[in-house]
């Protein structure tokens, strides 16, 4: 099996939506990025930090799922890392209530040995100089190098994450980032500035509106599937990128055709992601219902046209 680099949160969250709310529940980027990848025939590996306060059952459920924890690093004494969110009636804006770093504001990752020369390495949302370690760890050079981030690290850490983005193959960000990112309002021209800056794959994501990846002047977009119920969109860009990089780490194939599949698989598993609060629907998915999801995306998405000369 091909190898998957996981680097991200795993977290507590805390989540209101108008639908209910929840207490602390399971979290983190990479907490989402792992259960999606578990879809996949890869050997996925995640590079973490939590407290001694995180259930040994969280980490016993990603064992389960076949991720590999030995890179999760407990902090004796520690106290995991906190978010907690209010979303608005649209879903799609929220109000962050409560960050606390713990364990993650001083989180030095070690990649764990047999995962030094993993094929693909997706670098989920955390501090660019944490992504940049990481890379610096690797005694081969990934075939692709994934990275996701965020507006807040554009605020704080603009040149460290200017740095990490050179050394990238894709870059996954929503539009508001992407347009943050570049300075250009129009998605395709935020695309082509972002290329400059290092990455060959550029994915924008848009939530509801489905996802759009950029290639020099080769674009493709996938449609997100209508669903008749979204309770809480916490997670579904991670899962989204597991999804992804699950895909793509299979597959062995990282051309922009294949990547155009790694997008609607990427798609299909967010769809689920949204349906229940936090990691409820990922745990408890089987590979009967992607399958069926991939097939009506195909209907969704599949139709012929006959042309006039």
């Amino acid at each position: 099996m091909n190898k998957l680099l996981i680097v991200g949160t795993v977290a507590f969250d805390a989540i209101e939506t108008p639908f209910g709310k929840t207490d602390k529940i399971l979290g983190g980027a990479a907490t989402y990025i792992g259960l999606s990848s578990s879809f996949f025939n890869v050997d996925a590996a995640i590079v973490s930090v939590v407290g001694e306060d995180f259930p040994k059952e969280y980490l016993d459920l990603l064992e389960n799922k076949g991720v590999n924890i030995e890179g999760i690093e407990i902090v004796k004494g520690g106290k995991t890392f906190f978010w907690s969110g209010k979303y608005h009636n649209d879903l799609n804006s929220r109000d962050t209530l409560v960050t606390e770093l713990n364990v993650l504001a001083d989180f030095n990752p070690v990649v764990p040995q047999a995962y030094k020369n993993a094929e693909v390495v997706l670098l989920g949302n955390l501090h660019p100089i944490v992504q940049s370690g990481v890379l610096n760890q690797m005694t081969e050079q990934p075939k692709l190098i994934v990275l996701d981030t965020m507006n807040f690290w554009m605020d704080c850490a603009l040149p460290e994450l200017l740095d990490v983005i050179k050394r990238v193959d894709v870059i996954t960000i929503n539009d508001e980032e992407a347009r943050q990112l570049s300075g250009e309002y129009s998605l395709v021209k935020a695309a082509a500035k972002i290329h400059t800056m290092g990455p060959k794959y550029v994915v924008i994501k848009k939530g509801e509106h489905g996802a759009l990846l950029f290639h020099n002047k080769d674009v493709f977009f996938a449609p997100a599937l209508p669903l008749e119920e979204v309770f809480d969109p916490t997670g579904a860009g991670d899962t989204f990128a597991g999804g992804f990089a699950g895909y793509i780490a299979q597959s062995e194939n990282i051309s922009f055709n294949n990547m155009k599949n790694g997008i609607i698989h990427g798609s299909n598993l967010a769809s689920f992601c949204v349906e229940k609060f936090g990691t409820e629907r990922m745990v408890g998915l089987d590979k009967k219902e992607v399958n069926a999801r991939l097939k009506q995306f195909k209907a969704l998405t599949q139709f012929e046209v006959e042309l006039e000369e």
